[in-house]
């Protein structure tokens, strides 16, 4: 019997569906072997040596991997094709005890002391690793053909990553409870986004709103279209044009900055006389974008299906393991050769030649740690549309915008018709100003066909130089300067990867993490905002641990942890180089740093037990409300009683919210004015529907 160990139990299906009866496959439903959660587990004085131990709820499954692979002759190890799969494979080795991997013995290959105490032994054999980018039978084929031995480069790099996290972690969350709170914790990569957010926020709170007007003219066509096809519908005799220039000096956008200006200057272009200055076209082409990586595919998700990234990798995960997609967790625009020239033969077959001339095509990847034998996330067979995928509507929403990204990656560019007319007005007061119109009009939707993108077209009339134009309307428009927006999940996975802070397979963590300790929440409109609790962590840790939440360290240190996955850097230096100085630092801040209390947040709650006011806290499991008269009174209730409140009191209740039976239903407004009805509980219960529900029909 030959033994394959994947990471999934669905992995492991897709897999004997390819693979005849001699094979028997097996998943070790995530890692096997980490650190202890009720220690360090790790030997600071001995080289930084982790103390692994077999978690609890993987022990079952390490059984019956241990007494599968006694019996097997040949065990592959097929995890994933990262530096997590990597370490799972290097665990698995060390666990079975299954001696050599092929082409390469361990240094440090021990006996699972485990075994040892059970006073088994087990059978010394020859193992093989394989990786593969997507669940096809052709792929798995080619890769149990080229077995290889496992990278300790990227074993390192993922062990020096978590007890990097595990030191900062352990050794810095207990700081924040002896000075703030219990129950908070600091993570190295976490508190980097936190910061971003927190900044953030700042820059909005100091920002001063300035007021600025534009100005507008509705032209003219005067001179009638010569020769006119009457059967061919004529462009427009009037346009838009936005005023450019004031006496030669272009008019920057707080330019005008009052009511009395502008009037002023749409006075004196009544009395204007309009005339072409000049027309320019050319031809504008929209390069199509490359296919998704981990970080666009949750941008990408975030802004059209509205998928957190935490849903995102999920639903991918299920997908890959399907055998629909290649692998999720990737940085590389590698293109298998064979596919993409397959790719261009489908195009033509679905949508003709003109839309399949510029395949394939190729992208260059930015990444200098992406490995060219990765791919980017593309479907594993175009042929298979996304109706097919019946069972979970979301997993065929998210196949459907992989499958179309790297179809439009493949076809041709979008071609645009762009005119630019410049309009001069002179009045009689020796004013003169210069106005500019735009047009634009798709030629060739290319692309587009099959990733749709906001555009506007817009027609100008056939104008000439030198032709005169009559103004039909003047007007002034006021505008106000914004703030920078909130981060949204979108913009902060952009700005992570931007930043180099993080990398594909711990975005959707980060997010995630800083949610689950409460140091943010997300708002009506989806963006984070930092709360109470979040903003005093950042501010200690800021103050007082600069390093840990420095952006341009912490880059630096991912920067390292790709040179160790290259084999060029020891995983052991780098921590000796970050925990000396780390640790001497923590003494000092015990000693010197004064306790920091949040402060406590009132509400119009009354305590029904002692008649107290109620104030918000955090605890475990987020906010909730507690009598300020702790400790003598302990009454508490859920933050759900605050928010369902502030409901009824500040807008109407329509009805019991229907989905959680909770919260009330009451009246909203999106972020475009347009009125909604959903549950007061918001985020926690996301009901929502825009028709007004009927108060006699629910009841």
């Amino acid at each position: 019997m030959n033994l394959i160990i994947v990471e999934s139990p669905t992995k492991s299906k897709t897999l004997k569906g390819f693979l005849g009866k001699e094979y028997e496959v097996l998943a070790t439903k995530g890692h096997i072997r980490d650190l202890p959660k009720s220690k360090l587990g790790i030997d600071i004085e001995n080289n930084f040596e982790p103390q692994y131990v077999i978690p609890t709820k993987a022990r079952k499954t390490v059984s019956q991997l241990k007494k599968e692979a006694e019996k097997a002759e040949r065990v592959v190890l097929a995890t994933d094709a990262d530096r997590e799969g990597e370490a799972i494979a290097w665990h698995l080795a060390q666990i079975l005890n299954l001696g050599e991997i092929k082409n390469q013995s361990f240094d440090k290959l021990r006996i699972d002391p485990e075994r040892s105490r059970m006073g088994q032994k087990s059978k010394i054999k020859n193992i093989e690793r394989i990786v593969f980018h997507e669940i096809t039978k052709q792929a798995i084929e080619e890769a149990l053909k080229n077995p290889r031995s496992i990278d300790m480069n990227l074993v390192n790099a993922q062990q020096a990553r978590r007890i990097l996290d595990r030191l900062v972690g352990y050794k810095l969350s207990p700081f924040l409870w002896e000075k703030v709170m219990k129950r908070l914790s600091a993570g190295r990569v976490q508190s980097v986004a936190l910061r971003l957010i927190v900044e953030r926020e700042e820059e909005i709170k100091k920002f001063k709103s300035q007021e600025y007007w534009t100005i507008e003219a509705l032209l003219k066509k005067v001179s009638p279209y010569v020769g006119a096809n009457k059967a061919k519908q004529s462009p427009p005799d009037t346009f838009t044009a936005l005023l450019h220039k004031i006496n030669d000096e272009v008019i920057s956008r707080l330019r005008i900055k009052t009511k009395e200006e502008a009037q002023r200057i749409v006075d004196e272009l009544m009395d204007c006389q309009f005339k072409v200055l000049k027309v320019e076209k050319k031809e504008i082409q929209r390069i199509p974008p490359p296919p998704f990586i981990t970080s666009t595919l949750q941008q990408e998700a975030s802004k059209r299906l509205r998928f957190s990234a935490k849903q995102t990798m999920r639903l991918a995960q299920n997908l890959y393991e399907s055998g629909l997609i290649t692998y999720m967790r990737t940085d590389s625009l590698n293109i298998a050769k064979e596919f993409a020239l397959a790719t261009k033969n489908w195009i033509g077959g679905e949508f003709g030649f003109l839309y399949a001339a510029q395949a394939p095509r190729f992208f260059k990847t930015k990444s200098k740690l992406a490995q060219e034998a990765h791919e980017a996330i593309r479907p594993t067979n175009l042929n298979f549309s996304p109706e097919k995928i019946k069972e979970n509507p979301q997993e065929q929403k998210l196949y459907e915008l992989i499958r179309n990204r790297f179809l439009a990656s493949q076809m041709p560019k979008a071609i645009f018709e762009f005119t630019t007319v410049e309009i001069s007005a002179h009045s009689i007061n020796g004013g003169n100003y210069i106005l500019n119109a735009s047009g634009n009009i798709l030629r060739f939707d290319g692309f587009l066909k099959v990733w749709p993108i906001k555009y506007e077209e817009k027609e100008l009339p056939e104008l000439k130089e030198n032709e005169p134009l009559e103004l039909r309307e003047a007007k002034k428009e006021q505008h106000f300067t914004e703030p920078p927006a909130r981060y949204n999940e979108a913009s902060l996975i952009k700005v992570l990867e931007e930043c180099g802070i993080g990398r594909p397979s711990t975005y959707a963590p980060i997010i995630s993490v800083i949610q689950e300790r409460n140091y943010v929440e997300k708002n009506e409109q989806r963006r984070f905002q930092p709360t109470s609790i979040g903003g005093l962590v950042n501010k200690i840790l800021v103050e007082n641990f600069p390093e840990i939440v420095d952006i341009q360290f912490t880059a630096k240190m991912e920067n390292e942890l790709d040179e160790v996955a290259r084999g060029k850097n020891s995983w052991q230096g780098i921590l000796e180089g970050f925990y000396r100085p780390f640790s001497k630092n923590l003494e000092e801040k015990y000693l010197t740093v004064k306790e920091q209390k949040p402060v406590v947040e009132k509400t119009n709650e009354v305590c029904e037990k002692c008649g107290k006011p109620m104030v918000v806290k955090f605890g475990r499991f987020g906010k909730f409300l507690a009598c300020s008269g702790f400790p003598e009174c302990r009454n508490t209730r859920t933050y759900a009683d605050l928010t369902r409140t502030n409901a009824e009191n500040g807008q109407e209740v329509l009805i019991n919210c229907p989905k959680c039976q909770i919260g009330k239903v009451v009246r909203r407004r999106t972020k475009k004015g347009r009125f909604f009805y959903g549950c007061s509980r918001y985020p926690d219960c996301d009901y929502a529907t825009w028709e007004k529900p009927n108060k006699e029909k629910m009841n």
